[in-house]
């Protein structure tokens, strides 16, 4: 699945910590979302795992089928 930017609207390249706009040189962070109700999922890490958490009754999501979007620092 590919990112548009939020501000000028092409593609983003996935980064270390989230998204960046070559075109417009900016930089985003990644929210997870549920895949099921499309709501920001908290995250849980122990030990090393990193697990999401859907807290609007989803419950704990794979982490293969969490959705991320860029999200404006």
């Amino acid at each position: 699945m590919t990112q548009d930017c939020p501000t000028c609207g092409s593609e983003l390249t996935a980064a270390e910590t989230g998204f960046h706009c070559d075109v417009c040189r900016q930089t985003f962070g990644r929210l997870a979302l549920c895949p099921d109700c499309r709501r920001p999922l908290e995250r849980l890490q122990a030990c090393g795992a990193v697990n999401y958490f859907c807290q609007h009754g989803h419950g704990l999501i794979s982490k293969k089928r969490v959705l991320f979007t860029a999200q404006p620092h």
